[in-house]
This record gives structure tokens, sequence and C-alpha cells, in this order.
């Protein structure tokens, strides 16, 4: 039996190839032998609220759902791009919502799970743009809108998202190593598990003198990716259609 995290999956109409990938590897045997699937955000490129009507967030909830119902919990983290997922949305998809920065043991192993956008600070614009959106106020206010409104605001949102990313240095919007070092010592663990940044890895790396460990996970535009961990394994791995 192992455990499944998956992040960073941006699940988006224009790639209705990597949407089919989600919902077979959820219905495949490997996952239903799971212990449990975390998602630590951006599960989707964008989302415009719970109320959306699109079919995507419709096809999600059966998927993970059907997960659910097979016993399996699944753990779900907001990133960047779903922050505004909320609870009814986590009702219907049986998602279990996970705070970002929670403690979770693996198999006697207490690991800090993140999404990791909150690591990159480095980034100054982004974190600043961070603290403003994840406002209650913020929130209420854009979900006030109507949906089509939503879906032209997310579109400028992301058009504006790549302008940053293809102006700033790769190094600006990876994660800082002060930042990793202090999250993991405020919640106590030697062991960090975050999306994000797409630069799949295992990091090995002094932490007060102790041995740390930061597994990074891997993005879905053209595979899917996985970090299945058991009691005495740990594997970062690609899925192909």
């Amino acid at each position: 039996m192992s455990t499944l995290f998956i992040a960073d999956l941006h699940l988006d109409d224009s790639r209705p190839h990597i949407t089919s990938l989600f919902e077979h590897y959820l219905a495949s045997d490997e996952v239903r032998r799971a212990q449990a699937l975390y998602i630590l955000g951006d599960l989707v490129e964008a989302w415009i609220g719970d109320d959306d009507d699109d079919d995507l967030p419709q096809r999600i909830a059966r998927a993970t759902r059907a997960v659910r119902d097979a016993g399996i919990p699944v753990y779900f983290m907001v990133g960047n791009r779903d922050f505004l997922l909320g609870e009814a949305f986590a009702e219907r998809a049986g998602f279990t919502l996970l705070d970002d920065g929670t403690v979770h043991d693996l198999y006697g192993t207490p690991t800090l799970l993140m999404h990791g956008d909150a690591l990159c600070t480095d980034d100054v614009a982004y974190q600043a743009v961070r603290r403003n959106v994840r406002t209650p106020e913020w929130k209420a206010q854009i979900l006030s809108m109507p949906l089509e409104a939503r879906r032209a605001f997310a579109a400028k949102a992301r058009e504006d998202s790549r302008a940053h990313t293809g102006s700033t240095q790769e190094t600006i919007m990876d994660v800082n190593a002060a930042a990793v070092a202090q999250a993991m010592h405020d919640a106590g663990t030697l062991h960090l598990i975050h999306g994000h940044t797409h630069r799949p890895a295992v990091h090995h790396f002094d932490l007060d003198g102790q041995a740390a460990e930061r597994i990074v996970l891997g993005d879905w535009y053209d595979q899917g990716s996985v970090l299945q961990i058991g009691p005495e394994s740990r594997e970062l791995k690609a899925l192909r259609e």
C-alpha cells in the first residue's frame, strides 16, 4: 500500500488528453489500492468559483468522488490557480481540504505539505499579488461577479501570469532556501513535499545539523507526474497515456 501525491495538473479544455489521463489514472488499480491521494494545488488552469457550470469541473468531481467512494481519502490543498475553490465543490468532489503548511504523518515520518508558492519569496511582485488576492474581501468581490465576467477576468490573469513568467529570471521564481528552512523549522519537520515550481526532484540538505529532504512534484502539462510513497520507498514517476 502506498500514498500518492500529485500537483500542478493545470487541467484545461485546451489540453483534453491531460484531463483524460487524469481520469484514467484515478480509475487505475494503483489509485484504488492506495492508502490516500493528495492533490497539492493547481488542479486546474483557473478556478472561477464552485458554481462554474462548465463540463470540466463536473468531470473532475466525478473522478475524485469515485476515488473517495472507493474508500480512499482524497486530500486537497489549494494553489495559486485554484485558491477560490471552496467547501461546496469539495463536498461534491469528495475532498478533505487541507491548509497550506499542513503536517501529516507518512509511515512514521512527519512531513510538511505545501503548494510551494509561498516559498518563492524572491519573487516580490508575485508575493504582493498573492497577499492581495487571498483576502476574504478580494475573493468575495470576485465571486460576486457573473460567471462570464469571471471567465474574462481569469483569462486576463493568465495572460498577465505568462507575461510575468516570461520576463522574470527562473531563479527568482524558484523557492528560496531560507524560506524553505524557516517553514520546515516552524513545522518541526525534516521532510517537505510541495509543487508549484514544476521542477520535479528530490533534494537532500542539512537543516539545523540534521539530514533533511525536500521533494518537488512535477506538473502535468505534457505528461502526468506522481509521487508514490510507501513505508520503505518513495518514487517520482511520469505517467503517459
